[in-house]
């Protein structure tokens, strides 16, 4: 089976208007379809053809006319032209017989046809494509290619290619379901069917399997005999589709998506400790997660493993490098020499730089002998969408909590500052800690909200261990470390969002709220409260009617949010460039598509 069955000189003109291969132009649904079977009767609801003789011709300054006798129904239809144009008198010469094709109206006094157009010969249905190739060519095209065998040969379903089939090459069975001129339900869903099906047998070609090593299969209860808690169900499973995955000669590639809070770090352990005698080498974004990482797996690993790590502040020798059980790093470990791993992981791999995905992938698969890549993300997805990517990446979702967060969420306003401001008061003098998001660092008169650069000074003239920082600057890192040690207030913009780790923050203040993605809201609703702290997130607005915020602020799971972030929005980016953020479909839709996907994993 191939996607592009076209002849060269076809093949040519149909690149040149954007059809790429077959399932491009199976996915070209026709705008509309012409009935030009001949008319046995009167018809005023749509247009079809009609055998005509010209009796005359009417010229004004407005328009020209001409009077057409139909002798098959009895009747004279006036076909008008509002554009005046020489060769109209050439093509409707007295007494000439011809086949125009039109809608028939009646006015109270007769038939007419607004600018019938002639046809070479009635009957039949003819589907009329939006492209840049002249209509009787890409008809022909379409009668040229378009088969049930072509279509079977691809896999589709027997209902789906028949349905296709008709769309393209339609009958008077399937013209009659066609409601005002739109496509009907069922032929809606094979083109939902063939999109998604295309999208997924592109990616399957590309799945390659590379050789790996197996790793030695442990006892999961060693593992856990070490943890300081019970690992929740979710994790457990994950330990499940890891020890799956390493115990073959074939390279592991896997995501896993946990809520915030999942405790992935945990799995991310377990993999290190799975892999050893051998060597894990685990990246992160930024250096302030590195270095928690690194913290906490020696927390979760046993005292034997050496868990190293290299960041542009926290540098190592080569003998350092070569003697850890489980490095972990940013980037800047990618410039490195390194020894052979066992196992790859990388923790948020969206937010790395193109450049640097590029080079993970190369650390991925520059070898012979390919380390084992597991990929982590704290951002749920929807599950229509986790379905879709299981065919391109093994998915596993890690949606159990440790514990239950009990974080109170309210919309408010202007006029709930008061409050918000002695509920500040209350947690800070209690020792917790509280964080204020603005959606700007300096001053702009597009947006209706203070920035940082505005906010600031009101939160250090009335409190103490007041901390500002924001995404460009330099010493963020070091100021986040501080006031996690330190501070009372943190002022800043998104950057907390993932991943910073602050025990003592019980409550987060998110101006300007309605500007930010749910997913966004919910990983910095996802700082507070971590570890059972009674928490509270403000969402500030100056439109306090928002559904999108009030719904999200009494949902509380992250793959609820999820959904409901696809219910406002398009699908976005979670697989580091398979999909990019905004509409990847034409025909299917993830927010409604759920029985559409399942069928066509299937």
């Amino acid at each position: 089976m191939t996607r592009n069955r076209f002849d060269a000189v076809d093949s040519v003109k149909l690149k040149k208007a954007g059809i790429a291969d077959f399932f491009d132009m199976l996915l070209l649904a026709p705008s509309h379809y012409e009935d030009r079977r001949s008319a046995d009767h009167i018809e005023t609801s749509r247009a079809m053809s009609y055998e005509v003789v010209v009796e005359g011709a009417r010229d004004t300054p407005k328009l020209i006319s001409f009077k057409l006798f139909c002798d098959s129904l009895n009747i004279t239809i006036e076909g008008i032209f509002f554009k005046k144009a020489r060769y109209l008198k050439s093509q409707f010469p007295p007494y000439k017989k011809l086949i125009i094709y039109g809608k028939l109206t009646s006015n109270g006094f007769g038939y007419q046809i607004v600018h019938p157009k002639i046809i070479s010969t009635a009957g039949g249905i003819i589907p009329v494509y939006k492209t840049t190739i002249r209509s009787d060519i890409y008809t022909k095209m379409i009668i040229r290619y378009v088969t049930i065998d072509a279509l079977l040969e691809l896999g589709l379903p027997k209902d789906i290619a028949d349905t296709i089939y008709k769309i393209h090459r339609p009958d008077d069975k399937f013209l009659s379901l066609l409601t005002n001129g739109e496509l009907s339900a069922v032929a809606l869903n094979a083109l939902k069917f063939l999109e998604l099906f295309s999208f997924l047998l592109k990616f399957s070609t590309k799945k390659s399997h590379f050789p790996s090593l197996a790793l030695d299969r442990k006892d999961v209860r060693e593992f856990e005999k070490i943890l300081p808690f019970t690992p929740t169900k979710s994790q457990k499973s994950a330990f499940v589709d890891i020890l799956e995955d390493t115990s073959k000669n074939i390279q592991a590639r896997r995501i896993f998506i946990g809520d915030v809070g999942s405790g992935k770090t945990v799995v991310i352990a377990f993999a290190a400790f799975l892999a050893t005698p051998k060597k894990s080498l685990v990246l992160a974004p930024t250096s302030i997660l590195a270095a928690q990482l690194a913290q906490e797996l020696k927390r979760f690993l046993p005292d034997n493993m050496t868990v190293s790590l290299l960041t542009q502040k926290n540098s190592l020798t080569d003998k350092q490098i070569n003697d850890a059980d489980v490095l972990v790093g940013t980037h800047a470990l990618l410039y490195r020499e390194l020894p052979h791993f066992a196992v790859l992981i990388v923790d948020e791999q969206h937010r790395f730089g193109s450049a640097q995905r590029s080079q993970i992938e190369k650390l991925a698969s520059s070898n012979d002998v390919r380390p084992h890549f597991f990929q982590f993300s704290a951002t749920p997805i929807p599950r229509t969408q986790a379905l879709v990517n299981s065919a391109i990446i093994d998915v596993t979702l890690i949606r159990d909590l440790p514990f239950e967060k009990n974080i109170t969420t309210r919309v408010v306003t202007k006029g709930d500052f008061g409050e918000i401001l002695q509920k500040i008061k209350e947690e800070t003098g209690d020792g917790k800690q509280v964080v204020i998001v603005y959606p700007l660092v300096e001053e702009s008169e597009a947006i209706d909200y203070m920035s940082i650069e505005e906010g600031a000074p009101f939160w250090q003239n009335r409190f103490g261990g007041v901390y500002v920082t924001h995404g460009k600057d330099k010493n963020k890192d070091d100021i986040l470390e501080s006031f996690k040690n330190e501070g009372k207030i943190l002022v800043a913009t998104t950057l907390v969002e993932v991943g910073v780790s602050l025990p003592k923050l019980s409550t987060i203040v998110v101006v300007g709220a309605e500007r930010l993605g749910l997913a966004t809201l919910h990983q910095l609703r996802g700082r507070v409260s971590r570890n059972g702290l009674k928490g509270y997130c403000y969402l500030y607005t100056n439109t306090p009617q928002n559904e999108r915020l009030n719904e999200f602020a009494v949902t509380v799971s992250g793959f609820d949010i999820a959904e409901l972030d696809l219910k406002y929005r398009s699908a976005g980016d979670l697989l580091g460039g398979i999909e990019q953020s905004g509409k990847t479909f034409k025909w299917f839709d993830y927010a409604k598509d759920e029985a559409v996907a399942k069928a066509v994993k299937s």
